[in-house]
């Protein structure tokens, strides 16, 4: 990295001065524990005067590769609006802590045998490092990773409460699993097949309320990654079926794994998100991938095989079209709708050549199995086979055939659906394939091929006391409804295509679960004393991997290979027992979905948080509001992962009265990316950005030209540029203000380390505005200001002012620039204006600004000094361009005062030189005068 051309000044702010400056700064702030922000109660308690503030950055984790340039950009958003709040006599609490566990560092283990933890704090220590030469202004107190021991203790702690809980629908809230016991016990609730409590056996009451927990096992289709040697939640899988980290195939797999209830907070998930200041766009995500759907299920009954599925349809008014069935292959039923043998006229086509129905489906299974997800749905060739069943139309008692297919999902609505070729395409197709009838139930218009799912009256659509015919589709909706409920077939309901929380992890670094198993298998919590479950030794941290492609291989984590660790003897309460451990561990979404609450109240050894300190910064401040923390910044691409598990844990804990707060995160701000160019030789061969100059209209790496591509940062892309580069040559001060002036907060942009400078240049002209930078004396006088510049001046305050406040950190610079500017030309040096621009600086620039502070003869920090206020006297222009127009031709301008009228104008415009020549004697037909800005004259 080169350093700009430094003169021999000896008092110049140049990159050394900076960072001498810096460092000293950065010192004092932590001697005097200048970020402190107290709690009304506890070891962090103090006077709590001012408005409280509460801001936070999205967890980072603690890359062995350190920070590049791009990473900073939320971190600096967030210092600048904490340091302004503070001058606005806030109590702010800001503070970074490391989200710990993952992949990365048990990948870093299994290459090099070194403990996951040994890395994970190197990191943290070096990530630490180039954070504070930033100048962040972070509690230091406050800060934690999610592997230290209390906070996994923590964790846990929270699992065992959502474990310990189950959703009352009636009451719309989580509540105790004790109560739920309580409630059989004095006979208010029976069993779902009506037995009472007491006629139940221990472990059918055991297996009763496990069932309704909202932490629970469950064997039911997951996504299974052979080639990560885990299970994945469906928000870890890609559009294309493949996993996020890896880019490996994933496989729908029947495995026993933890879940979340999740899907229970549906309603509240999407209908709170209007009461909170977020993106739309996020919201929008929310809402699909919750998918909520309003509709109908109805039930098809299988009179053979003496049993019936239902299947959801928003679109119950073409019941009538429905000339068949298909189940997921995964789907429960499949085996006991399969029949023995064809039934007589079967069309070969339907039978896959396959002798009888139990071979096809065996068959046909296996290869939806090999599938992922997306290959599923996107398969062009619809396949399937009978199962040799017929289920019955409830509407017209047309029995009609039950397929399996894999373009049907067992994650999705039901696993079945009614086919209605008529109205669906892929159901058109595949009638069309395998030679099944097809009705259209809605009046296409004229020439449509194919199916129409769109408007139009209903056709083909009556049988014996229900008739639709003619109907528009949303009255035939409530009529079908309607029929189906009073003749026991079906009923209006809402689906959703959220599905519950898997939130197991065949992986070592992790949290472990706090649970055991007994000798019947069945869950038992760990008591809160026993709390933190450590991580054992192992002699190996990887989990059993396999060929990416094979789908029917099964997990084996590495915590099931510690043997002493996983056979345990507890005395739970009955006396000292051998008990299995879980050698699954929690997913690194877990510490991330309740650090909020740590950071209000971090050393607590009794609970998560002391309910005064969590209500103080997260609690609702009237009726009505969620309460939550006052701005959260951080990347766009966790809409739908942490930022929905976090709702739902934050929801629980809610319900459970462990907070007062009813969403973690009022306002949420999502910032830009900062990307990077990067180079290609004529071999494809990525070069050094930094050698890479321009000229003659092309890039070229020495005397060869190379292309240009544009993207993000990368090691592999040689076009990183780090923060300890830019400390180096410019200083933090710099770097800060260059990332904040790039353009607005949430939007893109290139970095360009040329284009640094420019930051660099401004700092050392507000520097030259008050230091002597041949003597390094102060040279600010105490001269009364002229009108211009109070104008000036003023107007900047009003306009940083509302910058702040609504994050145009890129426009507030460009003001600073402006006012510096006119200041430097006018050469004002005046403690009027150099003071408030200081002030005004701070935020941005907090170490010089501290610096001229202290020169100007402030002995305490600027932190919390007043944010300037705009004085509306000063407001108002002292003077306005005039444009003088001759013939439509501009010939003259004028600065006039704003006040002036329309005569006096006029005369002023006359006598303009320019103007005069340009008249040239001839008489004036009409002067029109839109005082004070123009003056348009016709000759």
């Amino acid at each position: 990295m080169s350093t700009p051309e430094e003169t021999t000044t000896s008092h110049r702010y140049t990159s050394e001065l900076a960072g001498d400056i810096e460092r000293r700064w950065q010192d004092r702030w932590d001697a005097e524990g200048t970020f402190e922000a107290p709690n009304p109660v506890g070891d962090l308690a103090g006077d709590v005067a001012g408005e409280k503030y509460f801001i936070m950055d999205m967890f980072p984790y603690p890359s062995g590769a350190g920070l590049h340039v791009g990473h900073p950009l939320g971190y600096i958003a967030t210092d600048v609006v904490g340091r302004y709040r503070r001058m606005q006599g806030d109590n702010v609490l800001h503070a970074l802590g490391y989200d710990a566990f993952g992949l990365p560092a048990e990948i870093h283990a299994v290459q090099t045998g070194e403990h996951p933890r040994t890395n994970t704090v190197s990191n943290i220590a070096n990530m630490r490092r180039q954070l504070r030469r930033l100048g962040l202004a972070h509690d230091p107190r406050r800060s934690f990773a999610t592997i230290d021991p209390d906070f996994v203790k923590w964790t846990q702690w929270i699992f065992l409460q959502i474990f310990d809980a189950w959703y009352d629908e009636e009451q719309g809230r989580a509540r105790p699993i004790s109560e739920l016991v309580a409630e059989y016990e004095a006979g208010s609730r029976t069993a779902p097949d009506g037995a009472p409590w007491s006629e139940l056996a221990p472990l059918e009451r055991r297996l009763l309320i496990d069932s309704v927990r909202l932490a629970y096992v469950d064997e039911s289709p997951v996504n299974w990654c052979p080639g990560l040697g885990t299970v994945l939640a469906n928000e870890e899988v890609t559009a294309e079926g493949r996993s996020e980290r890896g880019n490996f195939p994933v496989f729908t797999r029947n495995l026993r794994q933890w879940k979340m209830r999740i899907t229970a907070y549906s309603d509240r998930l999407i209908d709170d998100l209007e009461r909170v200041d977020w993106p739309e766009s996020v919201k929008n995500m929310q809402r699909n991938w919750i998918g909520r759907s309003h509709g109908a299920r109805v039930t098809f009954r299988v009179e053979d095989a003496a049993t019936s599925f239902d299947v959801f349809t928003t679109r119950p008014d073409t019941l009538f079209g429905a000339t068949y069935a298909v189940l997921a292959p995964e789907h429960e039923l499949v085996d006991t709708l399969t029949t023995e043998a064809w039934p007589e006229g079967t069309p070969q086509l339907w039978t896959n050549g396959l002798a009888t129905p139990a071979e096809a489906v065996a068959a046909y299974r296996a290869t939806a199995a090999a599938k992922t997800d997306l290959e599923r749905q996107e398969n062009k060739e619809k396949t399937g086979v009978f199962t040799g069943s017929y289920a019955t139309n409830p509407v017209n008692g047309a029995q009609i055939p039950v397929f399996i297919a894999d373009y049907v999902l067992t994650g999705y609505g039901t696993g079945a659906i009614m086919a209605v070729p008529g109205g669906d395409q892929r159901d058109w197709e595949f009638a069309e394939a395998y030679d099944l009838p097809i009705i259209r139930t809605v009046e296409a218009p004229e020439g449509v091929e194919g199916a129409y799912p769109g408007e139009g009256p209903a056709v083909n659509s009556a049988h014996g006391d229900l008739d639709i015919n003619g109907l528009g589709i949303e009255d035939a909706k409530a009529a079908v409804i309607t029929w189906l409920q009073q003749h026991g077939a079906g009923e209006g309901t809402t689906t959703y295509r959220l599905r519950d929380w898997l939130f197991s992890r065949q992986r070592y670094w992790g949290e472990p679960f706090p649970i055991v198993y007994d000798e019947l298998d069945q869950p038992i919590a760990i008591p809160e004393s026993m709390l933190p479950v450590d991580l054992p030794d192992v002699p190996d941290y990887s989990p059993k991997t396999y060929e990416p492609e094979d789908a029917l291989s099964n997990p084996e984590p590495p915590l099931a290979r510690a043997d002493d660790w996983v056979n345990v003897t507890l005395d739970l309460g009955d006396g000292p027992r051998t008990y299995r451990r879980e050698t699954n561990t929690m997913p690194n979404w877990a510490g991330s979905s309740w650090y909020e609450l740590r950071y209000t109240d971090p050393h607590n050894p009794d609970r998560i948080a002391d309910p005064e300190n969590e209500r103080y910064w997260l609690g609702p401040r009237k009726d009505g509001e969620t309460g939550g923390v006052d701005l959260y910044v951080g990347g766009v691409e966790h809409a739908v992962l942490h930022l929905l598990y976090a709702r739902f844990w934050h929801k629980v804990l809610f319900d459970l009265g462990h907070v007062s707060s009813e969403e973690p995160f009022h306002r949420l701000f999502n910032q830009g990316y900062i990307q990077a160019y990067a180079y290609t030789d004529e071999r494809g061969t990525y070069v050094p950005a930094d050698e890479v100059e321009e000229r003659d209209g092309g890039w070229f790496h020495g005397d060869k030209p190379v292309n240009r591509e544009y993207g993000k940062m990368g090691k592999s892309l040689k076009n990183i540029v780090t923060p300890d580069e830019m400390y180096d040559a410019y200083g933090a001060d710099t770097f800060r203000v260059y990332e904040m002036s790039m353009g607005p907060l949430d939007v893109s942009r290139p970095w360009e380390t040329r284009a640094v400078v420019g930051a660099q240049r401004f700092l050392q002209r507000v520097w030259r505005l008050l230091v002597d930078e041949e003597s390094g004396e102060l040279r600010v006088d105490d001269a009364e200001l002229d009108r211009d510049t109070l104008h000036v001046l003023h107007t900047t305050i009003d306009g940083v002012r509302a910058d702040m406040e609504h994050l145009r950190f890129n426009t507030a610079v460009a003001k600073l620039i402006e006012l510096t500017n006119h200041l430097t030309k006018v050469g004002v040096s005046s403690r009027a204006a150099v003071e408030p621009l200081v002030l005004m600086l701070a935020p941005l620039a907090p170490h010089l600004a501290e610096e001229l502070w202290s020169r100007l003869g402030h002995t305490e920090s600027l932190i919390r000094a007043p944010f300037p206020v705009a004085d509306p006297a000063h407001l108002a222009a002292s003077s306005v361009t005039c444009v003088i127009q001759v013939l439509g031709k501009v010939r003259g301008k004028i600065e006039v005062d704003p006040a002036i009228g329309d005569d006096e104008l006029t005369e002023l415009a006359l006598a303009e030189p320019n103007v005069v020549r340009s008249i040239d004697g001839r008489d004036i037909r009409k002067v029109i005068v839109r005082a004070p800005k123009l003056v348009s004259i016709v000759v």
